[in-house]
């Protein structure tokens, strides 16, 4: 493996797709976004609170320019995650070419970090929420994305190990499936109850899934082309030698 060639196709990869990511999240969610913060002020202010809303735009102006540098980071992490496990397992992924078998890992891991977990609790704007309960919240989100990251963390290594073995390709989804099953039953619902319009939160959520999803299929063509125009996995004469 071409060390140097692996980690600029990793985090290359990544960084484009996370721009990208910032820029659809940009058009398609902000205006979601900015919606809901709007709702949410209004009930503040008819409530009789003080609310600064030349800071609170300055503040949303900030944080759209500044989504583009946390895409880009973002981006990097994740295009280092299918670095890592797309060396280890690319000889035994379906397909035939670089391209396609990095946007079907790309795309079951963003099934096992983000579709799987959006099922149970599923993303809504940040300004809707009790503030009371966000550590709460939080540590529930977290808490089934770890249980999902972990089992199918666990069940590829098994996979690779006994990769050989009849079926195998078919009662390692069928385990996960029972596992993330059993994980969506006995962990409670969102404590919080959504008080603006339901077809906003609606809209918001299919579009940033859309996004994110387009952000994982995006960074499989990009570091699977890469990767098959720098070809890391091939040893250099001199290695050779």
């Amino acid at each position: 493996m071409k060390s140097l060639l692996f980690v600029f196709i990793s985090i290359v990869s990544g960084s484009i797709s996370g721009l990208i990511l910032a820029g659809m999240n940009l058009v398609a969610v902000e205006p979601f976004i900015d919606k809901a913060v709007g709702l949410e002020t209004s009930k503040a202010v008819a409530a009789g609170e003080n609310v600064d809303i030349s800071e609170q735009n300055s503040y949303r102006v900030w944080q759209k320019s500044g989504s583009f540098i946390a895409g880009a980071i973002l981006g990097m992490a994740f295009g280092s995650l299918l670095g890592t496990v797309y060396a280890f397992v690319r000889r035994y992924l379906p397909f035939s070419g670089d391209i396609k078998r990095a946007v079907f890992l790309s795309l079951l891991i963003c099934l096992a970090l983000f579709v799987i977990p959006s099922l149970k609790y599923p993303a809504t704007p940040p300004a809707v929420g009790n503030p009371d309960t966000i550590y709460l919240r939080e540590s529930l989100y977290l808490g089934f994305l770890a249980v999902s990251a972990v089992s199918a963390l666990g069940l590829g290594i098994l996979f690779y190990r006994f990769r050989d073995v009849r079926h195998i390709r078919i009662i390692i989804p069928l385990v996960y499936a029972v596992i993330m099953s059993s994980a969506f039953a006995s962990f409670p619902p969102n404590p919080d109850k959504v008080s603006i319009p339901m077809d906003l939160v609606g809209s918001f959520r299919i579009a940033s899934g859309l996004t994110m999803v387009g952000f994982w299929a995006v960074l499989g063509v990009i570091f699977g082309s890469l990767w098959h125009r720098f070809r890391p996995h091939e040893l250099s004469r001199e290695t050779e030698i």
